[in-house]
């Protein structure tokens, strides 16, 4: 459909108007909220459904303690920048924007970093979904999984973090996973929910394929020997997994290995 001439002049005016209008709004409350006073600070957690890591009275005892609570100041005399810079330095907070009303009320949003997985080892602290420390609170606890041992700080934000990803994102693994534990030569044992065998990984390289071969053991090999039947299941070996049986003798060490290409527990020693 075609708009005549004076359908283009009308729609034009009508988009002049609104230009108008906005651009008056904006200097109009720019003039008038140098007299308006903060009568209310609303601070809002965003994902306070998930998890609270840092609570509002926290939030509003930094700007008390900045010089920078908005409450009975005026408009003009509040830097909203600023009580964001200063909040942005907490390690807790990800993302804090703050902004005056119309109405007389500061509001401030905070979101708050989501912890990962957490280190219990000669330090105690998270890691975040960014693959940032964070410290732990004393107020609040995030459920979250549990690495204790012998944890380098690059460890934890590196490989530790990438394995920690792989778990979370498989559904067997995830379940079955209780603790993760890192020896001092950087190895890594996990305790599992289901069955008493300590799992041995080794180092991390290729523990996806380590995994999937002890998935199948899981599936084909354990459904006929029993899942209690072993005090250790070690993976460290390329292609072969080396099961050891429970024993009351000090010096008996049954081995069962299950070689490459082959689900069953083919040779026992």
């Amino acid at each position: 459909m075609k708009i005549s001439k004076t359908g283009y002049i009308f729609i034009s005016l009508g988009v002049i108007l609104v230009l108008g209008y906005i651009i008056f709004a904006v200097i109009k409350f720019s003039q008038d909220d140098k007299d308006i006073v903060c009568n209310n600070l609303e601070i809002i957690l965003t994902d306070q459904d998930k998890i609270t890591l840092i609570s509002q009275a926290e939030i509003a005892k930094i700007l008390e303690t900045e010089d920078l609570n908005p409450m009975g100041k005026k408009y003009k005399s509040i830097r909203t920048e600023k009580i964001e810079d200063v909040l942005h330095k907490n390690p807790m907070i990800k993302r804090a924007e703050c902004y005056k009303t119309t109405y007389g009320t500061v509001k401030l949003e905070i979101t708050q970093r989501t912890p990962k997985f957490m280190i219990a080892g000669f330090e105690n602290y998270y890691i975040d979904n960014d693959r940032k420390l964070l410290p732990v609170s004393l107020s609040y606890a995030a459920y979250v999984p549990v690495v204790s041992g012998s944890v380098t700080k690059t460890m934890a934000t590196g490989v530790l973090f990438d394995f920690v990803s792989y778990l979370e994102t498989d559904q067997f693994w995830n379940a079955q996973i209780e603790q993760i534990y890192v020896r001092p030569d950087q190895t890594i044992e996990l305790v599992p929910r289901v069955g008493d065998a300590i799992i041995y990984l080794g180092n991390t390289v290729n523990y996806q394929k380590k995994l999937s071969n002890l998935l199948k053991l899981y599936k084909e090999g354990f459904n006929t020997t029993g899942w209690n039947r072993y005090a250790k299941i070690d993976l460290q070996y390329e292609n072969q997994i080396v099961c050891t049986r429970k024993s009351n003798a000090s010096t008996e060490s049954i081995v069962d290995i299950v070689q490459k290409n082959d689900s069953n527990l083919t040779k026992e020693l």
